[in-house]
């Protein structure tokens, strides 16, 4: 039995995911083909021109978006936004602060909050059973 190793592909959407850009966005070619695991390795280390300005400028997909307004992707959607959006369009947002914003990041610090007091927690009773 010989053994030999397949090339791991990917989809254009698995790649433009791990890439953090927005598929419809991409070059064509891009779009078109698969994208080896090397391939992908050698685009998150070198990006190209393309790439860098896409992750630069936009348009971002939603959970950049979301990332970068400091909510969740569900915020979004109750704040009514559905598409991709641009660094501008972002920044305008953040300066404008509307209320449902306001609202996403109030309840994200919470989500935040909540996480750490649980983790502390668990962390603690992990402590208590080991000295148990």
């Amino acid at each position: 039995m010989t053994s030999h190793q397949n090339t791991q592909t990917m989809k254009p959407a698995t790649a433009a995911k791990k890439l953090g850009v927005y598929l419809e966005a991409t070059p064509a070619d891009f779009q078109e083909g698969v994208v080896s695991r090397t391939e992908l390795n050698e685009l998150q280390a070198n990006p190209p021109a393309w790439l860098q300005e896409l992750r630069k400028n936009g348009p971002h997909p939603r959970p950049v978006v979301a990332q970068k307004l400091g909510i969740s992707i569900a915020g979004l959607a109750r704040g009514g936004i559905t598409d991709p959006l641009t660094t501008e369009q972002i920044d305008v947002l953040k300066q404008e602060l509307p209320e449902w914003l306001q609202k996403e990041r109030a309840t994200q610090a919470e989500v935040r909050k909540e996480t750490v007091r649980i983790k502390e927690r668990d962390a603690e009773r992990a402590r208590r059973d080991e000295n148990a």
